[in-house]
């Protein structure tokens, strides 16, 4: 469980790691490259190695497996995030230097929300064991549902979050910098970034309810629970960065984290069924690494000698919440992020695209507003 000065400390640190985020790396949303991103992401890695091993010393081996063993699903299933973090940007055309902002915010909101549910989770399963068994399906049927969407492109304009907000507020024509909300002539308006932040904050959401339950699967301690995920997300806006100009290397990798979800659906069933551990959290450790290596290899290697343009329609292929499919729509050469280290030129469109309200959604006017947004 932990006791009090262990998890004050461990909130102290990681309200250190954001103010040193934001207040220092990253002050006035100064953009990172992708050398950069690499090495933060890296840090964070390295810090959460260490943090688990302090966990192994002073907790006990057993703490210690179960730690690294959420962490790696955690951290694995983060992936997911980055996938629907590239089709949402580049479907609102949001300028890089907007993407740490939006990032910045949508993970610190995350970090709240998924310690929330951590915490209604502990409690849930304590007062009603039965609800193991819930969790348990509720992993196997994600697993397959994701493994079913993998070859489905989403429809991210008649998403029910951008379409709720653009008939119930006034939605300016673009971008106004970094900003959420713009008052014009005595009337607010939302900018398309708040919707962007929106889709965002509820995205994770909804793949909270499947990375939580998981980790429910290999312990139930709140303090590893908590600590494993807070150390996945912080690093989430690095990896981000780091790997959104190659996401499209990694598509076989979606296959891998729904059979990673089925996997700890079934050990958390099959444990809870036969009252011990007959899945160890040993055996859960190397298959879920083995999973994901086995994943990353294979997408490594097919899409090496794959066109870029076909590459890039297949990373568009994803699930994102509240979305539906489009139906019998071919992917544009603009749905996927452009590969290489440097995606200089293409956030410079992007950026024009945006300055121009060229964006697919830049502008909605809200019912009954007779003369639209303020252009400007």
């Amino acid at each position: 469980m932990g006791t009090a000065w262990m998890w004050i400390g461990f909130n102290l640190l990681v309200l250190v790691l954001l103010a040193l985020d934001l207040g220092v790396l990253h002050r006035n949303g100064r953009e990172i490259g992708v050398r950069e991103a690499l090495l933060l992401s890296l840090g964070y890695v390295i810090l959460a190695l260490g943090f688990g091993a302090g966990v192994y010393h002073f907790l006990g081996p057993q703490a210690g497996k179960e730690y690294f063993t959420g962490y790696l699903i955690e951290k694995s299933l983060s992936v997911d995030n980055i996938f629907v973090f590239v089709l949402i940007f580049l479907h609102f055309s949001v300028p890089r230097r907007n993407q740490h902002t939006v990032l910045f915010w949508g993970i610190l909101g995350a970090l709240v929300l998924r310690g929330s549910l951590i915490l209604a989770g502990t409690a849930i399963l304590h007062a009603f064991h039965w609800v193991i068994y819930v969790f348990g399906a509720f992993l196997v049927f994600t697993g397959i549902k994701m493994l079913v969407t993998v070859g489905q492109e989403p429809d991210i304009a008649k998403n029910r979050i951008n379409l709720f907000m653009r008939r119930h507020f006034r939605v300016t024509e673009g971008f106004e910098g970094r900003k959420f909300l713009v008052r014009r002539n005595g009337v607010t308006y939302i900018t398309p970034l708040l919707i962007v932040l929106a889709l965002i904050e509820i995205t994770d959401v909804v793949f909270a309810l499947d990375s939580i339950p998981a980790i429910f699967a290999i312990t139930t301690d709140p303090f590893i629970i908590y600590t494993s995920n807070v150390f996945a997300i912080l690093g989430l806006r690095a990896l981000y960065f780091a790997l959104a100009g190659i996401i499209h290397r990694f598509h076989y990798l979606k296959y891998g984290l729904s059979l990673v979800l089925v996997l700890v659906g079934v050990k958390m069933i099959v444990n809870a069924w036969f009252g011990g551990k007959v899945i160890s959290t040993e055996l859960a450790l190397a298959a879920t690494a083995g999973i994901i290596a086995l994943s990353v290899l294979i997408s490594v290697l097919k899409t090496r000698a794959v066109p870029g343009a076909q590459e890039k329609r297949e990373a568009a292929r994803w699930w994102v919440p509240g979305s539906p499919a489009k139906a019998g729509a071919e992917t544009g050469p603009e749905t996927g992020p452009d590969a290489g280290d440097d995606a200089a030129a293409d956030t410079a469109a992007v950026a024009d695209a945006a300055a121009v309200g060229e964006a697919e959604d830049a502008t909605t006017p809200r019912p009954g507003d007779a003369e639209g947004p303020p252009k400007g």
